[in-house]
């Protein structure tokens, strides 16, 4: 899935953006209401020592975000959004179920051993821009936090002995939030999350909590 989001990134990013209104002697109360497309690095932040990625985590999200001006130059506002994300991390912990308890582990002499995540999210935006009803290639810095609920989690673990699957486990804490940074010029936009809240709860690795949170970092494009 991640492929995937990469060709709507830069398919996306040839679009010339249109503003809602084209002239401001019609029409001086355009809005920034947007579309928007981000295609990010997946970091496992606070991990255990002998945990490491050792692959390409990546994730891609898409949504729409509405724009409230909060002054009369409209070029403060707030945003609030809705959207899909999907984020794979590539790494050595090992999720596996025995007897309804699920164990986390070092993997060793593996194939494949990844994660990953869909979520519904939810930005807030407090938002400065340059802009106009007619200029739409402007300087903008988005920033606020980012609510998530995380609605289908899937681990997949390959070695010798064959694959092995685990789906929705418990220990997954499904409410996620986080602090996000968008800053840039017209298509191209800086990105950046930091997770808040911890993948897991009530889980343990080697006797200590599993205080995993998660960072995106990459690019973000919005389309009027």
């Amino acid at each position: 899935m991640v492929k995937y989001g990469l060709i709507f990134f830069f398919l996306f990013s040839f679009v010339k953006p249109q503003a809602q209104v084209h002239n401001d002697s019609i029409n001086l109360k355009y809005l920034e209401d947007q579309i928007y497309l981000s295609v990010t690095y997946s970091i496992l932040n606070n991990k255990p020592r002998l945990i490491s990625q050792n692959g390409f985590s990546g994730g891609f999200s898409f949504g729409f975000i509405k724009d409230i001006p909060l002054n009369e130059l409209r070029n403060l506002g707030l945003g609030i959004g809705a959207g899909y994300a999907y984020n794979v991390y590539v790494q050595n912990l090992k999720i596996s179920r025995e007897n309804n308890t699920t164990l986390f582990e070092v993997a060793e002499n593996y194939k494949t051993n990844r994660l990953g995540i869909s979520s519904l999210e939810l930005p807030i935006e407090l938002r400065w821009r340059t802009s106009t009803a007619q200029k739409y290639s402007f300087w903008r810095v988005y920033g606020g936090v980012k609510l998530s609920y995380l609605f289908n989690e899937k681990t997949k673990f390959e070695d010798v002995d064959g694959p092995l699957t685990t789906k929705n486990l418990p220990e997954f804490n499904k409410f996620q939030y986080g602090v996000i940074l968008s800053a840039g010029y017209s298509t191209w936009n800086l990105y950046f999350y930091y997770g808040l809240s911890p993948l897991f709860k009530n889980a343990t690795f080697e006797g200590n909590n599993l205080d995993i949170k998660d960072i995106n970092v990459g690019l973000k494009f919005y389309i009027m």
